[in-house]
């Protein structure tokens, strides 16, 4: 009797926690897997460029905590959206053991196209940048030498409506049901 009890308890932990998250993958919580997901229905999409970085190649060492230079470049487009409100901009990583989110700048005016270097330092006017992974406000720069980095950029619908001192979890989640575009570039290791 002892062994079918805890049987029945091992598939009801099993079903519980998979209902968890299920509910949690589909509100955008888990983890940090949800950066990039949105309930709208059409999303857009973002072509991200930067005269530093290049898909699937390294991140420049001096971008990484190794050098000194702060946020890199980044430039977008994307075909004209009317509802465009606000730009939002998320660094995060991810290796086999791990994610972590370095940078969340988000409300800049929907008609900027482009950050140029440091621009966590001198960010646009109007914009916030939230606490990141580290507890650390603005671009915290990756460590991770094997690492995947994304640098992912979503139009806005709106501005992300939060106190200023707003959760990271509570910001990624307003980004991702205000998104009505995004695009990313993906720098794979540091060089």
């Amino acid at each position: 009797m002892g062994l079918c009890n805890t049987a029945s308890r091992v598939r009801r932990i099993a079903v519980s926690v998979t209902a968890v998250a299920v509910a949690l993958a589909s509100s955008g919580c888990g983890s940090f897997n949800f950066v990039g997901r949105s309930q709208a229905k059409d999303i857009a999409r973002v072509n991200v460029t930067s005269p530093e970085l290049h898909d699937g190649k390294p991140l420049p060492r001096e971008y990484s905590c190794h050098g000194d230079q702060g946020s890199p470049p980044l430039r977008w487009s994307s075909r004209p959206l009317p509802d465009a409100e606000s730009i939002a901009i998320v660094v995060d990583s991810h290796t086999a053991s791990e994610s972590a989110v370095h940078w969340v700048m988000y409300d800049i005016p929907a008609t900027t196209t482009e950050l140029g270097p440091n621009a966590a330092a001198e960010p646009p006017e109007g914009s916030r940048q939230a606490k990141v992974t580290s507890g650390k406000t603005g671009y915290e720069p990756p460590c991770q030498d094997r690492a995947s980095y994304r640098f992912s950029v979503y139009t806005l619908s709106g501005k992300v409506d939060l106190a200023p001192d707003a959760g990271l979890p509570a910001i990624l989640k307003e980004i991702a049901d205000l998104t009505i575009a995004r695009g990313r570039l993906t720098a794979v290791n540091i060089q």
